[in-house]
């Protein structure tokens, strides 16, 4: 294993963030130590050295916090503790241990929007009744019509339907999200107090960093009578866009940004500052808010992710994300694949007009999708990704060249999604699905019994212990890219060059290195350089289609 003692500069590094590569973990699907077919800490733990051989500098766990998983974990019944099916807090600190012995850094999510109904908070509200102040710490209104029977307005879940639920007494309760996640209400002080809280809690514990889930949604305009949207249809990035900036009841509020300045504060008074990344589902020039080096610090790059295989369309979003993070005082960040997303090696080989809802209520048949070709390109958009200035998230599991878990039967699917919207949207069951780490055993290595969501037969050829020490695999591409990285990566500025060909991306680098993403349909010749890495191998000296080098100078 590569010694990164030497290599790990973070302790002493404020900015250590900034072209840092992050591991995303999703704990239930990592690895599984106690064979009850869910991922744990201890199962993480075991299987850290993975991500040191790896050569990421940090890894991000998905939600480990007592949860009835009504989302996946981002139901939180108590932003302070581990989910006993998970571990436990000594658990934990013996993972954060393990992880800086390691040279690793890691980083939590806080996920501030909304509680699980089984907070002690939203229970102690269900029984105090309307108007009391337990019922504050949420938003409980009336509802509309004769008798209430209502919704207070026409806002809808993001997991479809009324973001509304009546309770008992008559009163209904605001869920964005499924009904097992009412939101918080942050005006109120008691709310923001607590996570404060929170944030010293795990900064405490050594956590060196957080990622914010729905940034952009905690404060609302709560004034009488609540607005309607009168277009409930709109899809949230259309909604955002019907309004002037900053004026929607319930996202991307100006408003926000007080809370994030105040956990600024609280963040830079440990040694090193704790970072920050934000989800915030915005336009790019309202995402670089969140970054400013007085809030969040970092926002992640949706554009990016969504973005098709298309040279002049990813031209374009690389140029407009690094001028928005420039503007922040940020650096950018890059993702292809997380848990809410069909993983890249599926989704980058579709055609740019496939319905992916559709594609996915098909098992993956409509179209079909060819693992190989989808494969080569994830490889070469990897490659291009990580030779971009800023940070780049990885999700477990692509370095493996996993697909998407397209065909998972409809009685095992997991995802809220599925029975939210009456079983019209399938969910993301298929990027969460327990990863291989041997080509046999019940799971596949994942742990000593079964997994939670099935695996398919054809991962064990993706397994890790198929691939590794095996030339030309993906997980010997990426150990190899991310080794190389760490050498050649020095300042945030790239420059396109301008003669490149059609379909083809090119770019210099200022430490004296360059990139070249064949994205078309034929094979082009090579500017002169050294070959450190390619994606693919090269074609009688030229670079084929679907293929990313990086060339020395």
């Amino acid at each position: 294993m590569t010694d990164r003692s030497t290599l790990d500069l973070s302790s002493r590094d404020p900015d250590w963030w900034r072209q840092a590569v992050v591991y995303q973990i999703y704990p239930r699907s990592f690895a599984d130590a106690d064979g009850d077919g869910l991922g744990d800490l201890r199962g993480i733990t075991r299987r850290l050295t993975h991500l040191a051989a790896l050569g990421v500098d940090a890894l991000w766990l998905s939600p480990f916090y007592p949860s009835e998983l009504a989302d996946g974990g981002y139901d939180v019944a108590d932003p302070r503790g581990v989910d006993p099916r998970l571990g436990t807090l000594d658990d934990f600190d013996a993972l954060v241990a393990e992880a800086h012995r390691l040279g690793l850094k890691v980083i939590v999510d806080i996920v501030p929007n909304h509680s699980s109904h089984r907070h002690a908070w939203f229970q102690e509200a269900l029984y105090a009744g309307p108007g009391s102040a337990a019922r504050d710490r949420y938003v409980f209104r009336d509802g509309r019509g004769e008798h209430g029977e209502l919704p207070p307005t026409d806002w809808q879940s993001v997991f479809g339907g009324s973001a509304w639920k009546r309770v008992p007494d008559g009163q209904w309760y605001l869920h964005l999200f499924a009904p097992e996640q009412p939101d918080l209400n942050w005006d109120n002080q008691e709310v923001r107090a607590d996570y404060r809280t929170t944030l010293r809690f795990w900064s405490d514990r050594g956590v060196d960093g957080f990622r914010i889930d729905v940034a952009h949604a905690l404060v609302k305009d709560l004034s009488e009578p609540l607005r309607d949207l009168g277009r409930p249809e709109l899809s949230r990035e259309e909604a955002l866009t019907a309004m002037p900036p900053g004026t929607h009841p319930f996202y991307d509020r100006d408003d926000v940004h007080e809370i994030y300045r105040d956990w600024r504060k609280i963040l830079d008074a440990y040694r090193p500052p704790r970072m920050a990344v934000a989800e915030a589902w915005v336009p790019g020039a309202r995402r670089a808010l969140y970054a400013r080096p007085d809030e969040l610090g970092q926002a992640f790059n949706f554009e990016y992710l969504q973005a098709g295989w298309d040279a002049e369309e990813l031209r374009q979003v690389i140029t407009d994300s690094l001028a928005t993070a420039r503007a922040a005082g940020a650096s950018a960040t890059w993702v292809l694949s997380n848990h809410d997303v069909i993983r890249h090696a599926s989704r980058l080989t579709l055609p740019p007009d496939t319905d992916l809802n559709a594609w996915l209520l098909s098992g993956g048949h409509a179209p079909a999708v060819d693992e190989a070709a989808g494969l080569r390109r994830a490889r070469a958009a990897t490659l291009l990704m990580l030779a971009l200035p800023g940070s780049a998230y990885l999700y477990q599991g692509e370095e493996l060249g996993l697909p998407e878990v397209a065909d998972l039967p409809t009685e095992v699917l997991q995802d809220p999604i599925w029975e939210q919207t009456g079983h019209v949207r399938k969910g993301r069951d298929g990027c969460r699905v327990p990863l291989p780490w041997t080509t046999a055993g019940p799971s596949y290595g994942f742990g000593p019994g079964g997994a939670w969501l099935p695996q398919p037969p054809g991962f064990a050829v993706y397994a890790v212990d198929a691939q590794d020490g095996v030339e030309g695999s993906t997980l010997e591409l990426y150990r190899t890219a991310l080794r190389l990285r760490r050498k050649l990566l020095d300042g945030e500025e790239l420059t396109w060059a301008a003669d490149a060909p059609d379909g083809v991306l090119r770019f210099d680098r200022c430490e004296g290195w360059r990139c070249v993403a064949n994205l078309s349909g034929a094979a082009v010749d090579l500017p002169a350089g050294e070959v450190l890495l390619s994606s693919a191998p090269l074609e009688d000296g030229r670079l084929g289609p679907d293929t990313t080098v990086w060339l020395g100078r």
